[in-house]
């Protein structure tokens, strides 16, 4: 800000940082009290279906690969949160923030321009955080009006608070899609195999003992039908091959299904408050980065809650 000097007599340091503070902290309270009408016109039943409408297509291509890259970048997240605790690795810690998350699929995209139209209202001219801290310095400068205060920097600064805080929503959606895949491998599990199948790789392995029990008594020498009955008290084990290709195949099918997946998820967060708390959390720490003057303090952890469930997954299923 570079108020003139007659301001300056007028008007303290303190002063306009005060009146910077109250703007910033009334744009967020605004963002806080749309967040339940936000929900509820994009991801409560049936506004969801349109929310998740744009997945039906490259979605489902970009999910099974999203699916495979999602345990690297949760990896490398982690060693960047432990590198950000030594000031001296910090060309180690920016360079690992380039690391991709994976594909940006549509539905990530198209609710990160709802977040940031209809939630944050960034560029509204009468809603946006500019706005709040022009009213609030217009406030202050009754006589001298707004020409002294630069107030494009407080819209330069919000853009990187942004695009960080948007980046890391996107990678929620991803974890959330995961872990109503492991939630769904479970209840079909339980009601198609009555086993405990913790997720896609628990499910793979089942079919793929099915599998090969088929195909082992196909071959059978005394015929298929004795087959099936001496293999149903000795089951063959699953060669390598059938087993990789079958776990890549199951888990690439709930990927694409997975992408889909919020058109069920959705709804059942918004019923149980979780995309209330999520976004509130989000919008708490733009603000705080915005009063700080620091960036990318939102470290959602459902990403690492979903890898612990895949991991819990393969220790179930033996692989680990």
């Amino acid at each position: 800000m570079q108020p003139s000097d007659s301001d300056k007599q007028a008007v303290g340091e303190a002063d306009i940082q005060q009146a910077v503070v109250a703007g910033i902290q009334t744009y967020f309270q605004q963002c806080r009290k749309r967040v339940p009408g936000f929900i509820e016109r994009h991801f409560s039943y049936p506004a969801a279906l349109e929310t998740n409408r744009v997945a039906f297509g490259s979605d489902v291509l970009r999910a099974p690969v999203n699916l495979f890259w999602a345990p690297l970048f949760a990896l490398v997240s982690l060693i960047r949160f432990c590198v950000g605790r030594f000031p001296r690795l910090g060309w180690l810690y920016r360079l690992l923030g380039r690391f991709p998350a994976g594909f940006t699929t549509r539905v990530q995209t198209h609710i990160s321009e709802l977040v940031l139209s209809d939630l944050l209202q960034h560029n509204q001219p009468h809603a946006s955080l500019s706005w709040c801290i022009t009213e609030e310095l217009r406030t202050l400068y009754q006589r001298g009006g707004m020409s002294c205060v630069n107030i494009e920097q407080f819209h330069t600064r919000m853009e990187p608070v942004i695009e960080e805080a948007l980046t890391q929503y996107r990678i929620t959606r991803t974890a959330s899609a995961d872990i109503t895949n492991t939630l769904s491998c479970t209840v079909l599990g339980a009601f198609a195999f009555q086993k405990f199948t913790p997720g896609g790789i628990g499910i793979a392995l089942m079919l793929a003992t099915i599998i090969s029990t088929k195909l082992a008594a196909s071959e059978f020498i005394l015929g298929e039908t004795l087959g099936n009955l001496y293999y149903s008290v000795f089951p063959p084990s699953p060669s390598l091959g059938v087993t990789v290709a079958t776990i890549a195949g199951v888990l690439s099918l709930l990927s694409a299904l997975a992408a889909l997946s919020g058109v069920i998820s959705d709804p059942v967060q918004a019923a149980t408050g979780l995309h209330r708390y999520r976004l509130n959390k989000m919008l708490g720490h733009m603000e705080q980065d915005m009063l700080q003057h620091s960036s990318n303090s939102f470290r959602p952890k459902d990403q690492y809650l979903a890898r612990i469930m895949e991991c819990f997954d393969l220790i179930r299923a033996g692989v680990l």
